[in-house]
């Protein structure tokens, strides 16, 4: 077990002796290939660290000792090729299992590893790659990704090579034909080459909602901050298997696919799919037994389109959410068919899970939690004083310049300046408001500038989507602020209707009598558009600012 090196301990009795006294050891040189993935392998050689699967009736298994050996190789082989420490290699490779060994390998040499979206366009490219530098691209074999890379590359001087996981194909290096003739071993670099658990290891750039994505910058540590995420949140089990449903161009791969995952030694099961069926994902749990779960809440509420309890899913332990809010009667609805919570958690791009229900905690449906260990969490108020119970306030996590806590970002790659500005007060508030209640849960509201004024009431926007959901004509929504010539502001609600629901008149009274029924009536929405999709980005949250954009430019 490699927790115990990190852990002074392991157990706790109850949340508040592990918020109390949850410590993480970082060594001065942690590096997660050398220190986890060839750790396992020396020490449980037979040990499975993968199982990978598509929709093709493809299947592969991965020990750690073949993830340690075929890492060795892509590292040899990537330093040929004129990768080294610090080098900015972009990754876009969904779901492939090749992701993990690519992974590993970038942490072994020190690079700066990019995880990219599938959906990245041209101009998406053009950006990233300028802005971060990008050396080399190792990409899927997917004719979308192949054409927009290959439109972008001219205008990204930086880009030395482009490699291809899959088919060959003119103009592009094959991974596996070249990669796999390295030799399998890789000693640990030493001297400048070496890497200190403080250098830069990876870049997310965020969504970029509110404007050009920012490229977050995380350290050779960030996967220990992981830990809490992957035992205490999702609580994966060593050796049983764990999923999560991510692409692997986004953070939360990083949190629910890789590091924490693997510090604990639990097996990631990865099912490839190139489109979301909720009936497919419902039999991969059935079929490969899993023990742990987590997917954003809108995959449960397609999945409670379909008939759950005729599917087997006894055998996972816990269930887990996060990406957006989940809804009271998402969860009620779950745990009356499967006998299981689902636990939520929130965080961010920035840095591991920060509030979440932990083992200790009984959910409240609605709520997110409570704050992680390792975190000085605080909600402050508009006039900045500590939020009182059911007063809303604005995360913020406290007294950096004594304690940067593992797993945190540490700053915007190439932009210190703006590093200076989020970071060099001693705290962090990334704008997300939420309410305290008496036993200290957090009940999100929104985001600062997500929540709505109208006629002198502040209404947060998941507490309306929330009774609207509850309905079922409604599969999902999004509450925002529309224009008002006499309240300011009104709230409209933009919906998804469930299959067997058609837009009415009839209909739109009936869901606005609904959350008069079900929250407080001045919350309801006085305007009600149904779209078939809304609007989300990259990483599939909701994209309420570009809603409601349009609501004041169409006025």
């Amino acid at each position: 077990m490699l927790l115990d090196r990190f852990l002074p301990r392991i157990e706790f009795d109850s949340y508040e002796d592990f918020k109390e006294n949850y410590r993480v050891n970082v060594p001065e040189n942690f590096n997660f290939g050398f220190d986890i993935v060839d750790e396992w392998a020396e020490q449980e050689p037979d040990k499975m660290a993968l199982i990978w699967c598509d929709d093709n009736g493809n299947e592969e298994k991965f020990t750690f000792t073949d993830i340690s050996r075929l890492s060795n190789q892509t590292a040899n082989y990537f330093k040929s090729i004129g990768v080294k420490k610090g080098t900015v290699v972009m990754l876009i490779l969904r779901r492939r299992w090749e992701y993990w060994v690519c992974a590993t390998a970038l942490h072994k040499i020190g690079a700066i590893l990019i995880p990219g979206s599938l959906q990245l366009s041209r101009k998406d490219l053009i950006y990233r790659g300028n802005s971060a530098g990008i050396h080399t691209i190792v990409c899927v074999d997917d004719p979308y990704v192949i054409e927009q890379v290959e439109a972008a590359e001219k205008e990204v001087m930086s880009i030395q090579n482009k490699i291809l996981v899959g088919e060959k194909r003119d103009g592009w290096r094959c991974f596996a034909d070249e990669a796999y003739t390295f030799s399998d071993k890789f000693p640990r670099p030493e001297g400048s080459e070496a890497t200190k658990a403080d250098d830069i290891a990876i870049v997310y750039f965020t969504s970029g909602t509110t404007g050009n994505p920012k490229m977050v910058q995380h350290n050779h540590a960030h996967p220990l901050g992981h830990i809490v995420t992957a035992k205490y949140w999702q609580q994966v089990q060593e050796d049983k298997l764990h999923m999560s449903v991510s692409d692997s161009g986004w953070a939360k791969f990083g949190w629910g696919k890789i590091y924490g995952q693997w510090i604990c030694g639990a097996v990631i099961f990865c099912y490839d799919f190139k489109k979301f069926i909720p009936t497919k994902l419902l039999q991969k749990i059935q079929d490969y037994k899993l023990t742990t779960f987590c997917a954003p809440p809108t995959m449960y509420r397609f999945m409670l389109q379909e008939d759950v309890a005729s599917y087997d899913l006894s055998s996972v332990q816990n269930f887990a959410t996060a990406g957006e809010p989940l809804n009271p009667e998402v969860y009620n609805q779950w745990k009356k068919l499967t006998g299981k919570e689902i636990r939520e958690g929130f965080g961010q791009t920035e840095g591991s899970v920060l509030v979440a229900n932990f083992p200790w905690i009984t959910p409240k449906p609605g709520s997110t939690g409570k704050p992680a260990p390792l975190y000085d969490i605080h909600l402050i108020t508009e006039d900045g004083k500590e939020a009182l119970p059911h007063e809303a306030g604005s995360l913020t996590i406290c007294n950096l310049s004594r304690n940067y806590p593992t797993g945190l970002f540490t700053g915007y790659y190439k932009n210190p300046e703006m590093s200076a500005l989020i970071l060099g007060g001693g705290e962090y508030c990334p704008h997300d408001v939420f309410k305290p209640d008496e036993d200290g849960y957090y009940w999100f509201i929104g985001r600062n500038d997500d929540v709505i004024k109208c006629s002198g009431y502040r209404i947060g926007p998941f507490e309306v989507e929330s009774a609207l959901v509850a309905h079922p004509a409604v599969i999902e929504c999004a509450i925002t602020a529309a224009p008002d010539p006499i309240r300011g502001n009104v709230v409209k609600a933009t919906i998804v209707l469930a299959k067997g629901y058609s837009p009415s008149d009839a209909l739109t009274r009936e869901l606005q009598d609904f959350v008069k029924k079900n929250t407080a009536p001045y919350k309801y929405p006085r305007i009600i558009e149904y779209v078939d999709e809304l609007p989300k980005t990259l990483g599939g949250k909701i994209k309420r600012a570009l809603i409601r954009k349009e609501n004041f430019e169409n006025k």
